[in-house]
């Protein structure tokens, strides 16, 4: 009796010492999870890489990462918001998205450059915290194309595709001029045209996810609600982001200080990975129907006056590209 009294004894310790461990764990991992956040937070600039050009010049990418998830933050060229060394202005975007936003624009290098030096974006944002991006020739930070649709989740990485490889980047031009003016309140329409080759075709970014939508209840014309179950419940397939592929046009406030609404609402250029967030990278995204003109129309309201810069991606999940059009907008 004894004997299994102690036992027992050690089992019940035993079974308290793992329980309490577990706690532990939890606890551990709790204070180790990146906390997320609405509002409040710092914009972090990005150095994406570089490329050299057929003419041997050179143009640096730049991007970043808003760590709030609603509050889209605005800080105009100034101290705040400059390059150096020389031109403190190259094309900076004034106005910063929430989360991560890759590959946002480029600054094409002068001839003459030195190119021992870094070129540095300074931002500091209305929370007071000061970041900085270093763009350099490191070599690790060469682009291409297959790297641009590998990082913003388009492709696994490491991996391409026949059909990767051939893409070509949509081109988006806006008709009609590139200056306009507008009123407070008042709608002001925006035709631009989408040219594409198609590629790559509109579906999942992974075989594995093609068979997990067939398992789930097939991908044409079958019960698309079970197959959107099923991805909120599968793993992720690939190391990097995941992005549904697809065309899409995506009108965005670049410049300008003041909300501005657009109708029908946009597909989201960042990485929104939530539930129903109109996010290429969400769950439930699916491309929206291209105009078989390839013109799309928006309409843009402003709530506030000023001069406005409004930005243009034509996405096709791999590639992209961006044009931009300047508002006057008066009381």
């Amino acid at each position: 009796m004894t004997f299994l009294i102690t036992k027992l004894r050690k089992i019940l310790f035993l079974s308290l010492a793992v329980f309490l461990l577990n706690i532990g764990l939890v606890q551990l991992a709790q204070a180790q999870a990146p906390l997320s956040y609405s509002k409040g937070q710092h914009v972090e600039p990005a150095y994406e890489g570089w490329k050299r050009n057929d003419d041997d010049s050179l143009t640096f990418v730049f991007g970043y990462h808003n760590e709030n998830w609603e509050e889209e933050i605005d800080v105009p060229i100034s101290d705040n918001n400059f390059f150096s060394p020389g031109n403190r202005d190259r094309g900076q975007p004034t106005h910063f998205l929430p989360r991560r936003n890759r590959f946002t624009f480029e600054v094409d290098m002068p001839a003459g450059w030195d190119e021992t030096e870094d070129f540095v974006w300074t931002l500091i944002s209305p929370n007071g915290e000061i970041r900085r991006a270093y763009g350099s020739l490191n070599t690790d930070y060469i682009i291409n194309p297959m790297i641009i649709a590998s990082e913003t989740g388009s492709l696994g990485a490491g991996i391409s595709s026949p059909e990767s490889r051939a893409n070509i980047a949509p081109i988006v031009s806006v008709i009609g001029d590139g200056q306009r003016s507008s009123r407070v309140g008042e709608p002001l329409t925006i035709r631009a045209h989408v040219n594409d080759d198609g590629l790559p075709k509109p579906r999942a970014t992974s075989i594995r996810q093609v068979e997990a939508d067939t398992e789930a209840g097939g991908v044409e014309g079958l019960d698309q609600a079970q197959i959107k179950r099923s991805r909120l419940l599968r793993r992720p397939g690939q190391a990097t982001v995941g992005k549904t592929n697809g065309l899409f046009l995506s009108w965005n406030v670049y410049r300008g200080r003041g909300a501005a609404t657009f109708d029908p609402p946009q597909s989201k250029p960042w990485e929104d990975t939530r539930t129903s967030a109109n996010s290429p990278w969400g769950v439930h995204w699916s491309p929206p129907p291209i105009p078989e003109d390839g013109i799309y129309e928006v309409k843009v309201t402003f709530d506030e006056p000023g001069e406005y810069t409004l930005w243009a991606r034509a996405d096709d999940g791999g590639l992209f590209h961006d044009t931009y059009l300047t508002v006057t907008v008066s009381p």
